[in-house]
């Protein structure tokens, strides 16, 4: 039961964070202004591990490497002490590190699709409950390049809008494909 419990929360705690990252990557992509209070949540939690990898590793373009790579970093250290805790300690073996880096690699992945479903999901919750939210317009920048191509490739259907319901399907379907490489590659 115990190991349940730790399990549990290595799960959650590991998926806050590197949801956190992915925020902060896809921050830096829209160009979120820094200032916004949202934007200065997700810097001050994710900092003490994007700073040290920024001095190595540069941002360039619209990619944040440095918080892509401290995702994927979280997300290897997930997979170990997930697997010290189901294994009782015992430590993976040499042959599994690139297993191992490319399971961190599916998992930083899902957990990008993760946090696309849920705040697709806010977003489309808010506009039908409170369009005014003074989270909407973030919401709506965060969401705009990934629902935008959706909208212009569906047929018009008046006032309703079917491009959250397609983009939550198939961050769904890329989530379970993700989960199933996970799985095979590593034993997730």
């Amino acid at each position: 039961m115990v190991q349940n419990i730790l399990l549990f929360l290595i799960d959650i705690i590991f998926q806050l964070f590197g949801i956190a990252l992915i925020l902060r990557a896809w921050i830096y992509a829209i160009r979120l202004h820094p200032f916004n209070p949202y934007s200065q949540a997700i810097l001050r939690v994710t900092d003490w591990l994007v700073q040290p990898i920024r001095h190595v590793v540069p941002a360039s373009g619209r990619f944040d490497w440095p918080s892509i790579l401290a995702c994927w970093i979280s997300a290897i250290i997930y997979l170990l002490l997930t697997w010290l805790l189901a294994m009782g300690g015992l430590l993976p073996s040499t042959s599994t590190i690139v297993p191992l880096l490319l399971t961190g690699l599916l998992i930083s992945l899902k957990w990008l699709f993760n946090v696309i479903v849920w705040i697709t999901l806010i977003q489309a919750i808010l506009s039908w409950v409170n369009p005014l939210s003074p989270i909407m317009p973030v919401l709506y920048t965060l969401t705009a390049p990934l629902l935008d191509p959706i909208r212009r490739a569906m047929p018009r259907t008046g006032g309703l809008d079917f491009s959250p319901l397609i983009l939550l399907v198939i961050a769904q379907v890329l989530m379970m494909i993700l989960n199933h490489l996970a799985f095979s590659t590593f034993g997730v």
